[in-house]
């Protein structure tokens, strides 16, 4: 390809700068501000430097691309459009309506060549981080013959906003990717010192250079509108090494616009049709045309895909060589990409003494160790808890800052970031990713499970001490609502299991699922492990919920309905009832739901009249199967400070208690 020039540049900014305004416009809504800011800084990226092709947006050695203000997403479909992605013009002219492939904020699997779902601040940069993360721990696994060709060499570019960096989990993920030394990350930081409010100093006067500089990383300064200065500087940053590279853009916000760069004005609204007419003209766009592409725009971006699919052929031509010479490798290979789980997973699983109790969490430690020799791909860490979740994989290494072939993770406390990291880790691909804390600080988590659900993501969260059980602690630390809060997030499984043996089939469809997150629930104080050859498989918690124990046949005088440890209350109390009662173990109310209703109906029979729920959590959810006159043992406070024991009688978590509530709700 012929070299680029600053007038090929301006071209190819001043194009997208034009397709921003006029699809906001037709909109009637949206944020011209960032894509007129960032065009020029998009424009020498993308066409001299990205490596990706769009014939195959799913490459895996592409360069991973992140509009981390996913509210400026016109200057990211500009780029796909330009660049040759499957996103006609007719997709920009439909922007942010229902049902088009160019939604308000970009969502990953909605839109090829989108890398993930951005929108809530920080988060696109904590994922970054992730993919940035994976990429390395790749390259640590395969990048290993000393020969000419590593099949894993991309980087991960990312434009961030001084909202995505006021955002606390951007200090999280920059601190960790600081500290991990995480070289294959450019962070390009639009400084252009306006937010919605008014002038960024209103409330945000950090020193960007000396934030990063002091989380470790390269820090670089360029003009943002300065095609000789970007392009010297982006080609500084891809020659650095030893760490991630932060480039403070200098830009203005909505540049090209005569009245309106510069302020807030132009941050979140369309600029107008008077507007539009100044910008088109001073930036030399048609002023009665909408959504214009030069000819000459059409080529340069058609150039850069001829260049980039011969880097893309070859690489495919070397990367077959490279399975070839193999076999072994090639295998390996195939099963991180694939997550090719192993064919007798239920045989890898660990069996419990029926005469030895156990704390769910301990368990959950046992089977994670069992199982990961077996499956190459399965990594993860906690939030400096990993003693008291029990999550530390045993003689399989630490990824560390320069060393990246381990398989646990050290996130540190940093809880939102660390989930964000692991949406990051999953978008990427290679890995099955876990990360653990206690369930009462999924509250930290949470937004970034909202945006696993939403992309689809298969993390797995290991969240212990999931009850007032945690005893001495206190409430600060005895989840109450959480359980209720994550029910009702559309798209994660929730799994409380009852014992250790449900435990280690939780974690087996936990790896199964592959269509979103997962959650294990588990405990801190030891539990009964029920006796399997006396009771149905746990193998049945894939079902959601299943009858553990009737005292009788047909149609039950009460059904009593538990999760995790108060299924062991409920047989207790149960077997000492004169009534037909059944127990049924429901450890997750989706994969319930998921059942057809012969087998719900089967399991919780419409014509039983009398409806109790048992768990040490909120009350709120389980009206839909106990309906408004079934009896709850609950709890809707927040717990108390002391022995857990003690706790529990407080509580009325007693089979006295249990026992008591069942014989007024039968009449004796």
């Amino acid at each position: 390809m012929a070299t680029l020039t600053n007038t090929d540049y301006a071209l190819a900014a001043n194009t997208i700068r034009g397709l921003s305004i006029d699809a906001i416009q037709a909109a009637k809504s949206g944020h011209p501000g960032l894509p007129m800011g960032m065009a020029d800084i998009a424009a020498v990226l993308w066409l001299k430097y990205l490596k990706h092709y769009p014939a195959n947006p799913k490459w895996v050695d592409r360069d991973r691309f992140v509009l981390s203000g996913g509210h400026g997403s016109m200057l990211l479909y500009s780029l796909l459009h330009l660049a040759g992605y499957n996103l006609p013009m007719d997709e920009l002219k439909r922007f942010r309506q229902l049902g088009s492939q160019t939604p308000g904020h970009p969502e990953v699997g909605h839109t090829d060549g989108v890398e993930t779902t951005t929108g809530p601040l920080g988060q696109g940069l904590s994922n970054a981080v992730g993919m940035a993360l994976a990429e390395r721990m790749l390259a640590a696994r395969f990048n290993t013959d000393n020969t000419t060709f590593n099949p894993v060499d991309h980087r991960t570019f990312v434009f961030a906003g001084d909202g995505d960096l006021m955002e606390g989990v951007s200090h999280e993920a920059c601190s960790l990717a600081g500290h991990l030394k995480l070289d294959r990350l450019i962070l390009f930081y639009d400084n252009n010192y306006i937010s919605i409010e008014g002038r960024t100093s209103l409330a945000y006067s950090d020193d960007p250079k000396l934030r990063f500089a002091a989380y470790g990383w390269h820090v670089l300064e360029l003009d943002g509108h300065n095609y000789d200065d970007i392009d010297r500087v982006i080609n500084e940053a891809i020659r650095l090494t030893g760490k991630p590279v932060c480039i403070v853009c200098n830009t203005i916000i909505g540049k090209g616009s005569p009245n309106k760069a510069d302020t807030a004005g132009i941050h979140g609204a369309p600029l107008g049709d008077d507007e539009i007419r100044l910008t088109k003209e001073a930036l030399g766009l048609p002023v009665d045309q909408s959504f214009f592409v030069a000819d000459a725009t059409r080529q340069l971006f058609a150039k850069r895909a001829t260049t980039l699919a011969a880097i893309e052929q070859q690489w495919q031509t070397d990367f077959n060589s490279w399975l070839a010479a193999d076999s072994a490798r090639a295998a390996l290979w195939q099963q991180h990409q694939n997550g090719t789980l192993p064919a007798d997973l239920d045989s890898l699983l660990p069996t419990f003494d029926p005469a030895k109790a156990v704390a769910t969490r301990t368990a959950s430690g046992t089977v994670m160790n069992a199982i990961a020799p077996a499956i190459p791909f399965f990594i993860g860490g906690s939030a400096d808890l990993a003693p008291s979740t029990m999550t530390y994989l045993k003689d399989l290494g630490d990824v560390a800052p320069g060393d990246y072939a381990g398989r646990n993770l050290r996130y540190g406390v940093r809880e939102f970031g660390m989930c964000g990291i692991m949406n990051g880790i999953a978008l990427h691909g290679g890995f099955r990713v876990f990360g653990a804390t206690f369930f009462v600080f999924s509250d930290y988590c949470r937004p970034a499970i909202r945006l696993a659900a939403l992309m689809k993501l298969p993390v797995i969260y290991v969240f212990t001490h999931d009850s007032f059980y945690v005893g001495e602690d206190g409430p600060t630390h005895e989840p109450v609502e959480q359980i209720a809060a994550l029910r009702c997030i559309p798209g994660v499984t929730v799994y409380r299991p009852s014992d250790p043996t449900e435990t280690a089939a939780a974690w087996a469809a936990a790896l199964r699922n592959t269509n979103g997150p997962t959650a294990l629930l588990l405990t801190r104080q030891n539990m009964a492990v029920i006796d399997r050859s006396t009771y149905p498989a746990a193998a049945n918690l894939e079902k959601g919920a299943y009858t553990l124990w009737q005292n009788g046949s047909g149609t039950p005088d009460l059904t009593m309905l538990a999760s995790g440890s108060e299924v062991e209350l409920a047989l207790e109390a149960a077997q000492k009832l004169n009534a037909n009662v059944r127990v049924v173990s429901i450890p997750s109310w989706e994969r319930f739901e998921a059942q057809s209703a012969d087998y719900r109906n089967s399991v919780m029979d419409p014509a039983c009249k009398k409806w109790m729920a048992l768990e040490a959590g909120s009350s709120f959810g389980w009206q839909r199967y106990i309906g408004r006159c079934g009896e709850t043992v609950t709890l809707d406070d927040f717990g108390a400070s002391g022995p857990y024991k003690d706790l529990a009688k407080h509580f009325g978590f007693t089979a006295d208690n249990v026992i008591a509530k069942a014989q007024s709700m039968l009449g004796n």
